[in-house]
């Protein structure tokens, strides 16, 4: 067994119609618990990892909810606390072919929007941590979710751990007074693994770079400059055709080299929704266990497959994700 991964960030609820209906013609919603560092959680579990989750939720029977089903893959919820506030929730009508999904939220005043700094012990929390895993969304919802990322940041940062990141910026969050690309740029600055590309990195520095291979190379190298904390940068490409059909591809810079996978293509898409926490969650599961070129691999192949699954997460264990990566996908029944 190797050393524990921690993931910080929200629990929270999705509500959505059955199928590809609109709000408007259904009178029942289905739920999942999810949440962007979450759902990385609980693809590492369900690949063999020992996972930690920290996080704080309601102190009611839709908390005890989401605790008993984070417990159900195994994953360590000792550190998750409660509160009197309502968890998060968002809705989401699933598109198909050339109608888009949509998505709403109700987070800003959740219980996790209300975690308090001074009620995790980052030290406890930390002990025998391999990797940190947190994401640009945490620090978005409010100033104490911030302030509490921070100090486990610093905390991990002492300890020496690895640290990685998806800086995602959401421009519908940061209403508490505080700067995003600002706020992001610091916290990115005590991270050594950076998973983004080109956009995120021009949020984060204020820069033009261009998408294409040069300006991915160029802005790497920038990003590296600016923070040299960050030793590696792998970044996720999705190429949309339609809502239902969507290819997958990674590409990475690493000590100076860049290297890149093979396209996989999706289609009919299933669920959109998590695709790029399964690939987080198969970049640090890849990195554990195998090469940077072999983990981006590993990387693509899980984004590809939780593109075929409902809900939040990535059930998909190690034999599966390999089977995509190796090229078995043609989807013949096992028996």
């Amino acid at each position: 067994m190797t050393g524990k991964i921690v993931t910080f960030g929200e629990v929270i609820m999705r509500l959505s119609p059955p199928g590809n209906r609109t709000m408007k013609q259904s009178h029942e919603m289905e739920f999942f618990f999810g949440g962007t560092e979450l759902n990385v959680a609980s693809s590492l579990a369900a690949m063999g990892c020992e996972v930690k989750h920290i996080s704080c939720v309601s102190n009611d029977f839709v908390g005890e909810s989401a605790v008993s089903f984070i417990k159900g893959f195994g994953i360590d919820t000792t550190f998750i606390s409660k509160n009197e506030h309502p968890l998060g929730l968002y809705f989401l009508e699933v598109g198909s072919s050339v109608r888009a999904s949509r998505i709403a939220y109700n987070r800003l005043n959740g219980s996790f929007a209300n975690i308090q700094a001074g009620h995790v012990d980052w030290e406890k929390v930390l002990e025998d941590c391999e990797y940190f895993h947190w994401t640009g969304i945490s620090p978005g919802i409010s100033e104490t979710a911030y302030e509490t990322l921070k100090q486990g940041l610093k905390t991990a940062q002492k300890k020496g751990i690895q640290i990685t990141t998806d800086p995602a910026y959401r421009s519908n969050l940061w209403k508490y007074g505080r700067n995003g690309n600002e706020v992001l740029k610091e916290l990115v600055s005590y991270s050594t693994i950076f998973m983004g590309g080109v956009n995120e990195i021009n949020e984060i520095l204020g820069t033009q770079f261009s998408s294409d291979k040069e300006g991915f190379i160029e802005a790497c190298k920038e990003l590296k400059q600016q923070i040299p904390s960050i030793h590696k940068i792998f970044d996720k490409i999705r190429i949309g055709v339609t809502a239902s059909s969507q290819q997958t591809q990674g590409r990475a810079l690493v000590d100076g080299n860049y290297f890149e996978t093979e396209l996989l293509e999706v289609n009919p898409v299933v669920d959109r929704i998590g695709t790029g926490d399964a690939f987080a969650a198969g970049l640090i599961y890849g990195l554990i266990h195998f090469d940077e070129q072999k983990a981006l691999k590993f990387a693509n192949a899980a984004c590809a497959i939780k593109h075929t699954i409902p809900g939040d997460i990535n059930y998909s264990g190690v034999d599966d994700i390999m089977e995509v990566m190796n090229g078995n996908s043609g989807g013949r029944i096992k028996r």
